[in-house]
């Protein structure tokens, strides 16, 4: 027996229910927001996830090459083919641009609890605005939208690269190795390397209030969270975010989900400068990602009730009926209503027997001496009742 790939899921009907019910659901608040759905290859050039990571991405990506040689690479994000898509047909387009997206994405990860090999994310480019407002209205959207869905317990965390960058200065130890060091939390080796200046450090990551901060880059942080205020967005101060992509720069955010446990980030974002890698001309962008499936698996932590997908009437037939039956299917799908006939020409006992295993509500029953009088007979599968209806008046019944 062939199995599914390591790092990889199948999703049976209820499943799909709940990801599709969450994924519509999604895109109603980003396009509330005013934010547009845009989708890029599922593939891309390899050289655009290395030119700003480097060659050792390589072990975290699917890299492959095609039958003429060219590398290509299955997206491990979302942000680069974004922006490869900006800089090549958008850069004369009115600003701000919004754009949302949502896809699957690979890693070669370990595969664990929440993380996969293949996993979905929702998430949106702010293109052409850095504004104090405009940042706080991105950072909003991303609390709003997961509130909005069901979530209870999250936890928004709001940092700053231009001052963890400065203090780092401020001790000597701004370099490529200290903030991966920082992005994992691996505060023990960060503690061998920086010495003395760790307990330093420790301190300055600490602060909870902005106004203890005397670096110039202080101000404009103020003027985003004063703003975040106006929208009534709760948010902790976090000056030890440093996001794993160095294209980050400026104002860095991150929403746990504290009840998923080492896997709690479900979003995270901040300002970036990634297009003029790309040959683009200059332009602030900012944007997000929300891990898709971590968010399911939170409301499902939490005890969230997804709604239920409503059930398909059931046809049934008895023997030699199965053309008056289709006729029957025929117009109530035609008035919109889902519709499962009977494909195995069981006998009415089997078929009902069926249709309650499948959790269908009704069961239409076509049978020889109703339909001489332009009637079925209609079971109502919850109540265990059953009355004979006017073929025309099934629809107004259920």
């Amino acid at each position: 027996m062939i199995g599914k790939p390591r790092g990889t899921r199948d999703f049976l009907p209820d499943e799909m229910a709940k990801r599709r019910w969450l994924e519509s659901r999604m895109r109603q608040i980003f396009e509330k927001y005013g934010y547009e759905e845009i989708a890029t290859p599922t593939f891309e050039n390899l050289e655009l996830f290395t030119l700003k990571s480097g060659e050792q991405i390589m072990e975290e990506i699917y890299a492959f090459e095609d039958k003429a040689g060219r590398k290509l690479a299955l997206r491990p994000e979302l942000t680069a083919p974004v922006m490869r898509l900006y800089v090549e047909k958008l850069q004369m387009e009115a600003k701000p641009l919004k754009f949302y997206y949502f896809g699957n994405c690979f890693r070669y990860d370990r595969p664990q609890k929440a993380r996969y090999r293949e996993f979905w994310q929702f998430g949106c480019e702010l293109i052409g605005s850095n504004r104090a407002e405009a940042i706080a209205e991105l950072i909003a959207m991303s609390y709003d939208l997961l509130k909005s869905i069901g979530l209870k317990n999250i936890v928004l965390r709001i940092g700053n690269l231009d001052i963890l960058r400065r203090f780092l200065d401020s001790i000597g130890k701004n370099d490529r190795q200290i903030m991966r060091l920082i992005d994992k939390k691996d505060f023990e080796s960060l503690e061998k390397i920086m010495g003395n200046d760790f307990f330093a450090f420790e301190k300055f990551i600490e602060t909870k209030d902005i106004d203890a901060i005397n670096f110039p880059e202080a101000k404009r942080m103020k003027e985003i969270l004063s703003f975040l205020d106006e929208f009534s967005i709760p948010y902790n101060l976090d000056l030890g975010i440093a996001r794993g992509l160095e294209y980050y720069i400026g104002i860095v955010f991150e929403i746990d989900a504290p009840k998923l446990g080492a896997e709690k980030q479900i979003a995270g974002g901040g300002e970036y400068n990634l297009v003029t890698l790309l040959g683009g001309r200059h332009v602030p962008t900012a944007g997000f990602a929300i891990g898709f499936d971590r968010v399911l698996i939170a409301l499902e932590s939490e005890g969230f009730k997804f709604p239920l997908p409503e059930k398909p009437v059931y046809v049934a037939y008895m023997h030699g009926m199965v053309r008056e039956a289709i006729k029957v299917a025929r117009m109530l799908r035609s008035k919109g209503i889902k519709v499962s006939m009977d494909l195995m020409a069981r006998n009415i006992s089997k078929s009902l027997e069926y249709a309650n295993r499948k959790g269908m509500r009704y069961a239409v029953i076509v049978a020889p001496d109703e339909w001489k009088n332009g009637k079925v007979l209609l079971k109502d599968m919850e109540k265990g009742e059953q009355e004979e209806v006017e073929i025309e008046k099934i629809v107004e019944k259920i």
